[in-house]
């Protein structure tokens, strides 16, 4: 059959579920929760459709035919009109955020950054930090927040290895603007969906927009004092300064710069975060498993301070880190719209349609995974993980778009793993696991108290 005759994907196409929910359930579930607006289906069938307000969602969790759209299609789709109300006034047109050719160059420009020479090098950093974190617990002894906890470490790597220090920016601040920020994303994304106009009032705005003015001024402020006294550091801010277009010889605007900042300061160190609180969170009540990244910890450091030279040895406990990622996503969907119409999986997707590929659903799907909601970290062994289709876990995305940082997070976490585990043991306050909230990303609904103990 030639392209021009599939029939365009709708209600009435085999093979695809209907999602039948009013728009009245659906709107308010966005509101509280983008998770819970799922529809149901989609944690066990391989396509959905759905129609909310009139917009074509088609929301896919086959791998094969993430596959299709997200690597053959790629150049079919954009990320949307929701992604831009979202995060556009924080992150402006950086990495995350922006499309096409501005996109490709940016991403270019960026590439050097996360060499994996390059990576090797920031992790004395990272164990840096990490240190410095098991000393404050040990100093404390109190209870922590281990989101809190997680962010300012992660935020401390992020501005040492990418800025080459915080240069006035006051972590505390940026930390709470980012939560003020992502709370009220629920409204922004129903908006979007209503089509109406930006300047409409919801609960959260004007927190939201207080929170990115400042963590932009910020940014900008030490920007302008680097390119008015360069000072030789070799870090991310340096990379941006001096890139241009191969093809044009445009250089980055402050503006262009501060994007790509906040989009790595933000975005990039708030998921590592999440992924290392999930996982702190499950080791505690997964004993078993703790202890085998114990005797790896002290297999591979013969007991001594863990180095540089440890963490890609440290396989165990990589594979821990995966499976905390693939129960608790912390991108947990990937929405793109269709700037043209394509061809998929034996259709055709429309022109403005909305393409969702829920990561949550696809790591907790019925048909791809054995007792989905069992944490196993067995499954990111050498041989299960060969035998998996690539796009059945995607924490860092997939396609073109995947995650500049993939490497970079992972390192870390494994980093900041070694070094806590080695010295403190975590105990949760409950024996439930936090209700998972989305805002952007994936947190616990509440912060999640854990007790420090020293480690004998």
């Amino acid at each position: 059959m030639s392209i021009d005759a599939l029939p365009t994907i709708s209600e009435e196409c085999p093979g695809v579920t209907v999602s039948r929910r009013s728009p009245f359930s659906v709107l308010p579930a966005l509101v509280r929760d983008p998770l819970q607006a799922l529809p149901p289906e989609i944690y066990h069938e391989p396509v959905v459709y759905s129609q909310v307000a009139g917009r074509q969602r088609i929301l896919l969790a086959d791998p094969a035919l993430i596959h299709e759209a997200l690597v053959r299609n790629a150049d079919a789709l954009n990320k949307g009109e929701d992604v831009r109300r979202a995060l556009g006034p924080a992150l402006g047109q950086g990495l995350l955020t922006a499309d096409g050719a501005h996109w490709r160059w940016q991403r270019q420009s960026v590439a050097p950054a996360f060499r994996h020479e390059k990576l090797m090098g920031l992790l004395p950093a990272m164990i840096a930090a990490a240190e410095k974190t098991r000393d404050r617990w040990l100093a404390s002894r109190s209870p922590i927040g281990i989101g809190h906890e997680m962010m300012r470490t992660t935020f401390d790597i992020i501005v040492e290895t990418m800025m080459s220090g915080p240069a006035g920016i006051d972590v505390a601040r940026v930390e709470r603007g980012i939560t003020d920020y992502l709370k009220p994303t629920g409204w922004v994304f129903a908006l979007s969906i209503l089509d109406a106009p930006e300047w409409l009032p919801y609960p959260g705005r004007s927190r939201a927009r207080a929170a990115a003015t400042y963590l932009r001024s910020a940014i900008t402020r030490m920007i302008a004092e680097r390119r008015r006294k360069p000072d030789g550091r070799e870090d991310l801010v340096a990379l941006l300064l001096a890139a241009s277009d191969p093809e044009s010889g445009r250089t980055m605007t402050d503006e262009d710069i501060a994007d790509n900042l906040l989009t790595f300061v933000t975005a990039g160190h708030e998921t590592t975060a999440l992924g290392l609180a999930w996982t702190f969170l499950l080791l505690a009540r997964h004993p078993d498993h703790e202890a085998r990244v114990l005797a790896e910890i002290d297999e591979v450091t013969a007991g001594e301070p863990v180095r540089a030279e440890h963490i890609a040895r440290l396989a165990y406990t990589r594979q821990v880190f995966s499976e905390a990622m693939r129960l608790y996503p912390p991108a947990p969907i990937i929405t793109r719209t269709a700037t043209r119409a394509f061809p998929l999986g034996g259709f055709m997707v429309p022109q403005g349609a909305v393409l969702i590929v829920p990561i949550h659903a696809v790591h907790h799907h019925a048909t791809l995974w054995e007792s989905p909601e069992r944490f196993d970290p067995e499954r990111f062994a050498p041989e299960p993980a060969k035998s998996r289709h690539r796009y059945a876990y995607m924490p860092f995305g997939a396609g073109p778009r995947i995650c500049i940082g993939s490497a970079f997070a992972t390192m870390e976490a494994v980093a900041i793993l070694a070094v806590l585990l080695q010295a403190v043991r975590l105990r949760s306050r409950s024996d439930d696991m936090p209700a998972p909230m989305m805002k952007v990303t994936l947190r616990p609904k509440k912060e999640a108290e854990m007790l420090v103990e020293r480690r004998s």
